[in-house]
């Protein structure tokens, strides 16, 4: 899909995460072993689940929850034999409150001999899943759109460091540079931005050079640190 128009206004989708992340907690007795990932289909997030299954063989419940697709449009959660309810739903809505996809988590529970009640499962699912997602880096999803500049080689290295700094501040991400006669330079910017690159590379170049417009994918960003 090609941007048509300066104004466009950027679309944006679930995040997802950047890692796995994985804690261990024992709530009364019973030990909690929480893990998400990031997976690009059904299948991924099925060998995960296998994966804690054999990992921890002999725990008695694996239950897990998953969210997947561009725009978060399939889940599927599991109660593993905990009370019905009490499991995988409170995990999927961690994932749903923190409007992620294309993610499954699984926590692996070792009965300690103490029943925790209903809602104290539904409050330990919870805070395995919260605090394993709190372990791993979120990735905001953005439609962006390729621009590239051509510059002599000379010049190559200030206008990097140009569109560097750009990208930092304007929610955009560097692409490959490609060296030939000239060299290419690449970022991906949101279609809202597109003025404002202009200008930049503008400023910088006296009004020589151009950034060309190409093809608009979804693209993963890194959440900014707190």
């Amino acid at each position: 899909m090609l941007a048509r128009t300066d104004g466009e206004t950027a679309r944006t989708y679930p995040d997802t995460i950047s890692a796995a992340g994985e804690v261990e907690f024992v709530e009364r007795k019973s030990r909690f072993i929480a893990r998400v990932e990031p997976v690009g289909s059904l299948a991924d997030a099925e060998a995960v689940i296998a994966a804690a299954r054999r990992r921890w063989w002999d725990a008695r419940h694996h239950c897990s929850a998953m969210v997947l697709g561009l725009q978060a449009d399939t889940a599927r959660s599991s109660d593993d034999g905990e009370p019905s309810g009490t499991a995988g739903v409170p995990m999927l809505e961690v994932l749903r409150r923190r409007g992620l996809t294309d993610v499954v988590a699984v926590v692996s529970r070792y009965f300690g001999g103490v029943k925790l009640g209903a809602g104290g499962l539904v409050r330990a699912y919870s805070t395995a899943v919260s605090q394993a997602l709190d372990d791993t880096r979120v990735l905001h999803r953005r439609a962006l759109v390729q621009a590239s500049v051509d510059v002599s080689h000379a010049e190559s290295g200030r206008f990097d460091n140009l569109l560097r700094e750009w990208a930092q501040r304007s929610g955009a991400v560097l692409g490959e540079t490609a060296y030939g006669a000239d060299a290419r330079l690449e970022v991906w910017t949101p279609p809202d931005l597109i003025a404002s690159l202009r200008e930049t590379i503008a400023a910088a170049s006296g009004g020589t050079v151009e950034p060309r417009l190409g093809e608009q994918r979804v693209t993963d960003v890194p959440a900014a640190s707190p």
